[in-house]
């Protein structure tokens, strides 16, 4: 006849693991309070506010001349920079992490300045440098290259702030990249070219992606460092948050939500557009390193 197991110690018992944070519902709830204090209300006032004046004086302050062309600038200078920024910013991570030159960690702190640095003094000194007698304007000039005070000091404003953003989104994916990938599609008869683009470029692809995201949110909505050398010539090197502040300071309201709200929504469909590239990007990837 066999005995009932007997009942195990206390101590034996399993226990629940201890967490060191709360559990789900008091951290998603703080977590929701404080994205809709910091973020999603005044978000919402933006567009309650513009939404509040009705859709004809909504579109007549976001559609002006004017203001046409500052989202012109603004945005087609955004894409532009961080268009560069994608390609010389790889080739800068690049560099940073696969070779060993002098210097090396001297450049690698010089990509933090325009992070630290404020913008207002970032946009004073590109302006020094690139006026028609600055160090580099006056090098310029000869060859009829106007830089400060045209769209072109725009674009050169907004890829001196994109920059760090490529590079330090890319340079932690190509530190834990495995070279011996390479070295493996360089035995059986891949070329260089063969081997970044198949083997290379869709790692660092998601990452890539990323910065470009980045640098072209923190582009489009930059103040400080572009307005000193843009000039802010009506209908040539206005940018929209210059818009903005401007409609501000003459108390119109409506044209500066309307603009605002514009900017928002331009700015929240590429975003998306390129956050749906990236998840679409890392589901491909994976599903062919499962292969």
């Amino acid at each position: 006849m066999t005995q009932a197991p007997t009942e195990l110690p206390a101590q034996t018992k399993k226990r629940k693991p201890r967490r060191v944070l709360p559990g789900f519902a008091p951290t998603m709830g703080f977590t929701l309070f404080y994205l809709s204090l910091i973020i999603l209300i005044p978000l919402s006032a933006v567009f309650i506010k513009s939404a509040g004046h009705g859709f004809e004086a909504f579109w007549a302050a976001a559609t002006a001349p004017r203001v046409l062309a500052s989202y012109k600038l603004s945005f087609g200078a955004s894409l532009l920079a961080a268009s560069i920024n994608l390609v010389f910013g790889l080739i800068l991570a690049w560099s940073l992490v696969r070779y060993e030159f002098p210097g090396k960690k001297i450049v690698d702190a010089l990509i933090d300045l325009p992070f630290a640095l404020p913008t207002a003094v970032a946009g004073i000194a590109l302006t020094a440098l690139y006026a028609p007698n600055g160090w580099l304007g006056q090098l310029l000039a000869p060859w009829g290259i106007q830089v400060a005070f045209k769209p072109l000091g725009v674009l050169v404003a907004l890829i001196f702030i994109g920059l760090p953003f490529i590079v330090r989104t890319v340079q932690p994916v190509l530190e834990d990249m495995e070279t011996e990938l390479e070295e493996a599609a360089a035995s059986l008869g891949a070329h260089r070219w063969q081997t970044f683009r198949l083997v290379v470029l869709p790692t660092l692809t998601p990452a890539l992606l990323t910065g470009f995201a980045l640098a072209f949110a923190r582009a489009v909505g930059e103040y400080g460092s572009v307005i000193f050398i843009a000039g802010n010539l009506p209908m040539v090197s206005e940018i929209t948050p210059l818009m903005i502040i401007s409609k501000l300071e003459q108390y119109d309201y409506v044209g500066a939500t309307a603009i605002a709200t514009v900017m928002l929504i331009f700015s929240f469909v590429l975003l998306l557009a390129i956050n749906g590239l990236q998840a679409w990007s890392s589901k491909r990837n994976g599903q062919e390193g499962r292969k």
